[in-house]
């Protein structure tokens, strides 16, 4: 009979141990579904700023292009 005492507390050691490191992993899995949250969210915050700017760029541009003027020519003074 002295050997029940002692295969509880083994078993309530080992479930101690075995919870821990269940707790452990699930902390590790929620911080690393948050780092991946937050990488989705700066990627998509830096697409649409990219977006803006390439569409401001593109409104600066004037539509037609600019006429080209013909260069001088010079004349030589005749005597």
């Amino acid at each position: 009979m002295s050997d029940r005492p002692r295969i509880s507390a083994a078993r309530r050691n080992a479930e101690a141990v075995l919870s821990s490191a269940q707790k452990r992993v699930s902390d590790f899995k929620l911080e690393q579904e948050r780092a991946r949250e937050a990488m989705t969210f700066k990627t998509a915050r830096l697409r649409e700023l990219r977006l803006a700017k390439e569409a401001a760029d593109r409104s600066a541009v004037p539509t037609k292009p600019a006429a080209r003027s013909r260069p001088k020519v010079r004349r030589s003074k005749q005597k």
